[in-house]
């Protein structure tokens, strides 16, 4: 069956047709075209795959907006599954306040939890980077670091003199001792960001291992993956539209 799926997040709304673990027709959205008003625009643009779609699943980062979200797609008439802290049939959140999980995290996890097998260590790299631990206890939460783009636009509105670095000016970077400004910000940025989820990592897999569970099996998805170095990006498991899949199964358990 499939489901159309929408992962709304701050900058971007994230959509794609869902059969299980096929995700196709993928396209974005931008978030603040729902700010004001339902978005005549965005109905028109996934029209053609609610068509060939059963049903509606979404997540949502930014709740303001969700009303319209929902006006957007109420003309087609499609069942519509909201994904939440109280809507993930099938996985225990193990976190003193469910609340503040970000819907995308629960998506990831059960989609984890689902296709790939627990205990899992899910590493989402968009704005932020995230790490998100399910375990044979369920969800139990995880961590919050910062993601390519805020140290790069950070180190450039700090200083007067850096300039700002995109995504693609990281990919490759060679040596270990940068012989200009712009190659010393690409060794720090590139490796530094590196070494921060290697750290991260190994830290919550001993974590992990210390209290008898097996070795995670570690997930990424994000579109900074592909800026970490290459002996990192061996170390896990590339799922490009994780969250999107984990909607798709929770429709279907809520179904059940």
């Amino acid at each position: 069956m499939s489901l159309l799926c929408i992962d709304v997040g701050n900058t971007s709304t994230h959509y794609g047709l869902v059969d299980g673990q096929t995700v196709s027709h993928t396209g974005h959205f931008p978030t603040h075209s729902f700010d004001e008003s339902p978005s005549d625009a965005f109905a028109a643009e996934i029209e053609p795959l609610i068509q060939q779609a059963e049903g509606i699943s979404f997540c949502s980062v930014v709740p303001d907006i969700n009303t319209n979200l929902r006006a957007s797609v109420l003309r087609f008439d499609k069942p519509t599954f909201h994904l939440t802290c109280h809507t993930c049939p099938g996985l225990d959140l193990v976190y003193p306040k469910p609340t503040e999980i970000g819907q995308d995290r629960i998506a990831n996890a059960i989609a984890a939890q689902e296709f790939f097998g627990i205990p899992a260590i899910v590493i989402d790299m968009g704005t932020a980077v995230t790490f998100d631990i399910v375990s044979s206890r369920g969800y139990e939460g995880g961590i919050i670091a910062p993601g390519l783009a805020v140290m790069t636009k950070y180190l450039h509105e700090q200083t007067a003199l850096l300039p700002e670095l995109s995504a693609e000016d990281l990919l490759g970077v060679e040596g270990a001792i940068g012989k200009s400004t712009v190659h010393a910000m690409k060794l720090g940025v590139a490796v530094g960001f590196s070494g921060m989820i290697d750290a991260l990592l190994a830290r919550v897999t001993a974590e992990l291992e210390s209290r008898g569970e097996a070795t995670p099996i570690v997930l990424s998805t994000g579109g900074s993956v592909a800026n970490l170095t290459k002996d990192w990006a061996q170390k896990s498991l590339f799922v490009e539209d994780l969250t999107l899949m984990g909607l798709g199964v929770a429709y279907q358990r809520s179904k059940l």
